[in-house]
This record gives structure tokens, C-alpha cells and sequence, in this order.
């Protein structure tokens, strides 16, 4: 299926992360994720700050772990979480997309009669977050060559979890890479699973579910599960940037 995305209210680039996250048609994107759990923003970075983003990934000291995906079991790949101090414009990023996510969350909580509701600012969550223990920075960029790709999972590290998450493409589709598109399945009860296929250019991202969705049933709404992954690379090299709004255990 067409992947559904949040339309800009101006053609003027916007400069601070704040303005790029808030240019976006949030009415329609929320409207996206209630219909099919995921959203697609069209040119949230620019290919400049996109190539400085994959940049980072050779410099270790702004990260806290590197995982090889083939000694866990995840795929083929590699990935590293970010350590605090998160740089720009990863932090503002994250913060931002969180105050636009946290009613949608809280909504969704509610249909699913969850006793859980988020704070609006991402800095009050982080601070429930680092009081549960999970005190450890979760956005990363990933790095996947020829053959790589990733299983489909659920990024979930502690008890405290947000429900939706962002990925936003750092490299070139065609140009950099070939293959490696993102893909997210959903499991209804009783039903056999359905897979999407989300089109990204380079800069562009992808907020969807994490974990769980609500969908409106007979009874009132039940839970969906979520997954997503990435298909295998072709050719060239893939990098990904990763905001997951709770950090880890």
C-alpha cells in the first residue's frame, strides 16, 4: 500500500529542528497512524545534515555501544546507540517529535484502557524513565552493506515503553544503496499478518507504532501487533537514524 504522509504548510525550509518536526500536517499524520500505524514525512533533513548524521558513526566516542546484528540474531548489520550528550540535532529532534507523539500515545492508551499517560515533555518522561532504571540512551544509526538486513522486532528495553517511534533515512536510495527498504508487519487476532512497504527518500522519516496499535472492533478497540524491519541491501550502503522516545534498562 501507499504509504500515507504529513504534508508541510510552507515551501520555506525550516531551519531548527523544532520548525522542521512542526511544518508537518499533524492532524493528517495522527489520522495516518490510527488508520494504518505508521506515517511518512517527506524531507524532515536535508541531504547536508543527512551525511553528517552517517558521519558520526566513525567517530566512537558519541556512542555508548555498537551491536553486531548476526552475533544476536537480529539480521545482518550493525548499529550503534548514541551516548549522552546526544548531538545536534539528534536531541532536539527527539524532543520535538515527542511533544507532537505524546497526545497521540495518550489516546491511544485510553482506547485501549491502558492506566498509563505520558508526560508532554519529552524531559519529564526521561526523568520516569531513568527512575525505573533505564538510564541508557536508545537513538542509534544503523549501518547495513550487501546482504544485510534486519528481522523484523520490536524495539522495547524496559518496563516503561513509548508506543511509536521515528526512522529517518540518511542515505540515497538508488544512488547509495539498492534493496533495504523498511517494512512493517501487523498481526490482528486471528488473522494472518500484513505486510507495508514504506517508499523513504534520503531525508525523509517514518513515525509508526512500536509495539502495539489500537484498531476498532465489534467490542470496542483491541490491540494490533506491530513489527518492522528492513529488506535485504542489493547493493551499496544503508544508514539509518533511529529516535526511540524511551531509553533502556
Amino acid at each position: 500500500m501507499n504509504a500515507p504522509t504529513g504534508t508541510t504548510r510552507s515551501a520555506k525550509a525550516a531551519r531548527s529542528p523544532a520548525d522542521r518536526v512542526a511544518r508537518y500536517d499533524w492532524a493528517r499524520i495522527a489520522e495516518a497512524l490510527d488508520t494504518v500505524g505508521f506515517a511518512r514525512l517527506e524531507k524532515l533533513l536535508t541531504p547536508r545534515v543527512c551525511e553528517r548524521i552517517a558521519q558520526y558513526y566513525d567517530d566512537d566516542d558519541r556512542f555508548r555501544s555498537h551491536i553486531h546484528m548476526a552475533r544476536h540474531g537480529y539480521g545482518r548489520g550493525e548499529y550503534k546507540y548514541f551516548a549522552y550528550p546526544l548531538p545536534d540535532p539528534i536531541g532536539p529532534l527527539r524532543a520535538a517529535f515527542y511533544a507532537r507523539l505524546a497526545p497521540i500515545a495518550n489516546r491511544w492508551c485510553e482506547r485501549l484502557g491502558i492506566d498509563m499517560r505520558y508526560p508532554a515533555a519529552h524531559a519529564a518522561f526521561l526523568k520516569q524513565c531513568h527512575a525505573a532504571g533505564q538510564m541508557r540512551p536508545t537513538p542509534l544509526v544503523l549501518r547495513y552493506g550487501p546482504g544485510d538486513y534486519n528481522c523484523l522486532h520490536q524495539d522495547l528495553y524496559g518496563d516503561l515503553a513509548f508506543p511509536l517511534q521515528v526512522a529517518v533515512l540518511l542515505s540515497g536510495p538508488g544512488t547509495d544503496f539498492t534493496g533495504g527498504e523498511f517494512v512493517l508487519t501487523e498481526q490482528r487476532p486471528r488473522r494472518q499478518s500484513r505486510a507495508s512497504v514504506v517508499p523513504l527518500g534520503q531525508g525523509d522519516a517514518v513515525v509508526f507504532a512500536v509495539n502495539h496499535r489500537p484498531v476498532d472492533g465489534a467490542r470496542g478497540a483491541y490491540r494490533v501487533t506491530m513489527r518492522h524491519g528492513v529488506s535485504s541491501i542489493r547493493s551499496g550502503h544503508r544508514h539509518t537514524l533511529g529516535l526511540i522516545f524511551h531509553d533502556a534498562a
